[in-house]
């Protein structure tokens, strides 16, 4: 008895003993979950604390989006009263400008963006000799952007309608390093020509840029050239450039040429033209030549334009050695009382072929030193492009070719003054031929 008493005292202190490691066993491991429990409430706490603040942000960002929301209405709002406005102001200052006795023989538009200086110099310039003829020539400024410099002055000038071309829309140049200036440049000469022609309903329009002054009898030449376009439709544009209109190269300001290649910088076209290129329009980089059609280029032999832009969307290419040294003409001329019919598509190709057909040819090395040594004109053929190229640096004219057309060229045939008032023709492998001269 006494030993069964001892057994079961020992089980109950082994019972007891494993119970309490049970209860320590427990109590740890309640702590851990304890702790666990606790560092999930604060890990919770932080997520809970976190999630308020986005929400607090997203809330934030929802108001500051609500109130540009309003904004954007506010300026669309201003902005169209502002369009509106000048709408207003446009109609009026055409009303103003436009004699309602005198049919105008064509709106003057001044292309402007961000060089006010130089737009104050063209203006100037054109105002000079546009005050007498202002009924006829009524003149315009359009500014691309929003410079406040160019809109400053040009609304400075009472005898000028300003209008302003907005668009925001950002550009995307179809090939890598295109220059997005001249995507923007033809956008902007696409809307200034369609709302002259199609809004003011003009019959005619002279284009000139912010960097030109223009001759005394700059509108005189245009009056005059109008009759031709009108009547002569395989004339495209009426020019007051030449390529080669520097001083060294020209002598008579009453000589006008055809051209196959499109001499810009002041330049004249009709409504039913642009009906034409509207359209068709380029992104960027206008050509007028790829348009033509067949049809050429009225341009003087000494210019009525001046282009004094160094500085612009070109990066000054060509200036120092072709458009500083142009002539601009100072002569009077009276083209009022010139016959200019010789112009007319049938007649020039006689009219220019029998000239061409006079000039003494010149062949061989030392082309400059043989035509200096001869009287008259002189006549030099070249084979191919470069060969024109080799020749034009030689005599100093431009040697640049664009779609295959060497500047200035009619027929292929290239002429300038060589001493004056003797002329040189660079004339091309086909040239003869197509005048219907006989080289023989």
């Amino acid at each position: 008895m006494k030993n069964f008493l001892c057994d079961f005292r020992f089980l109950l202190l082994l019972a007891a003993a494993a119970f309490i490691y049970i209860q320590v066993r427990l109590f740890a491991t309640q702590s851990q979950y304890a702790d666990r429990l606790a560092d999930a409430i604060e890990s919770e706490n932080q997520c809970t604390s976190q999630l308020r603040s986005l929400i607090d942000q997203i809330s934030l960002q929802q108001g500051q989006i609500e109130t540009m929301k309003e904004q954007k209405e506010q300026l669309e709002q201003e902005c169209g009263q502002l369009k509106a406005l000048v709408q207003e102001l446009e109609r009026k200052g055409v009303e103003r400008l436009i004699s309602k006795e005198q049919v105008p023989v064509a709106a003057v538009v001044i292309m402007a963006c961000n060089r006010a200086d130089y737009l104050e110099r063209t203006i100037k310039s054109v105002l000079k000799y546009q005050n007498s003829v202002a009924t006829k020539f009524p003149l315009f400024v359009s500014q691309d952007g929003s410079d406040p410099g160019v809109k400053d002055t040009a609304l400075s000038y009472e005898q000028l309608t300003y209008m302003q071309h907005l668009d925001y829309k950002p550009v995307q140049p179809e090939r890598p390093g295109e220059l997005i200036a001249y995507y923007k440049i033809a956008n902007h000469y696409k809307w200034a020509l369609d709302g002259l022609f199609y809004k003011h309903k003009f019959s005619r329009v002279i284009i000139l840029e912010d960097d030109m002054e223009i001759a005394p009898d700059f509108f005189d030449y245009f009056e005059a050239a109008a009759d031709l376009l009108d009547k002569d439709k395989s004339i495209m544009a009426v020019s007051s450039w030449n390529d080669n209109g520097q001083k060294q190269f020209v002598h008579d300001p009453e000589a006008l040429y055809r051209s196959d290649f499109f001499p810009g910088l002041g330049w004249m076209l009709t409504r039913s033209t642009w009906d034409e290129l509207s359209p068709k329009w380029p992104k960027a980089y206008p050509c007028y030549c790829n348009n033509h059609k067949g049809r050429q280029f009225l341009r003087p032999e000494v210019c009525r334009t001046y282009n004094f832009g160094e500085h612009g969307s070109s990066l000054g290419q060509f200036f120092k050695q072709y458009l500083e040294p142009i002539k601009l003409n100072d002569v009077p001329v009276d083209w009022k009382s010139m016959d200019l019919s010789y112009l007319m598509e049938d007649k020039y190709i006689k009219h220019f072929a029998e000239i061409v057909r006079k000039a003494k040819p010149v062949h061989g090395a030392d082309l400059v030193l043989k035509a200096r040594n001869m009287a008259g004109d002189v006549r030099i053929q070249y084979n191919d492009q470069r060969d024109f190229e080799r020749i034009a640096h030689e005599f100093g004219i431009f040697e640049e070719w664009k779609d295959g057309i060497p500047r200035t060229a009619y027929k292929g045939v290239v002429v300038f003054r060589h001493q004056n008032p003797q002329r040189i023709f660079l004339v091309g492998p086909g040239s003869l031929k197509q005048l219907g001269v006989d080289d023989s």
